[in-house]
């Protein structure tokens, strides 16, 4: 079990680690302005790819252990949906637009691919589940540090994803940027909650 927690803690942080010197090694991409998920397209494609499936599944992995080491069953509920709805953003990969890959337009197309939906319905559930975790660590009984960090990490992450949906939708030279600190955060304290649960 404890095995399962420390696997879900490296994924979180094994995710950050790659979209990170993936994207400032790669090609044309821009990471200032490009997404994350704009990595698993072109031909290194399959790094992000293999990033958003292999940690979603540790992260999975992980959640589905927490009750049984006294954690709290609706965290679990939502961390294992938010590893899955990462699979999924792995599977479905979003549509090439804004300059990349390099030699796509930088445009928005007007109509997207069904594939491309479903990523965003994925990362909906994704940005969605990570606050609500956060907010159900700081309201359940335990470590004070833990449930103030929690707090703040619920905030600060709907603060974040919201002001990178407005970036995203304005084509805002810096959107990539506002996501890769959100996630960063996030992500950092999911890990942080996968350890603390392994010493129960």
């Amino acid at each position: 079990m404890t095995t399962l927690l420390w696997c879900g803690a490296v994924g979180a942080w094994l995710f950050i680690a790659v979209f990170l010197v993936d994207g400032w090694t790669r090609p044309g991409y821009r990471p200032v302005r490009h997404p994350v998920s704009a990595l698993a397209l072109g031909p290194r494609g399959w790094v992000q790819t293999a990033n958003f499936v292999v940690c979603g599944a540790a992260i999975a992995a992980g959640a589905a252990v927490i009750p049984v080491t006294g954690g709290n069953v609706l965290l679990a509920i939502v961390v294992g949906a938010f590893g899955l709805a990462l699979i999924a953003s792995g599977a479905f990969p979003m549509d090439a637009m804004r300059s990349y890959p390099p030699g796509i337009a930088d445009t928005t197309p007007d109509e997207t691919s069904l594939r491309h939906r479903l990523h965003d319905h994925a990362g909906t559930i994704v940005f969605g589940a990570l606050p609500l975790a956060a907010l159900i660590c700081a309201l359940t009984p335990g470590d004070p540090t833990l449930r103030w960090y929690s707090a703040a990490t619920a905030a600060g992450t709907v603060v974040g994803f919201i002001a990178f949906g407005r970036a995203w939708e304005e084509d805002s030279p810096r959107a990539g940027l506002v996501q890769r600190a959100t996630i960063i955060a996030g992500w950092v304290w999911l890990g942080i909650v996968f350890v603390d649960q392994s010493m129960v």
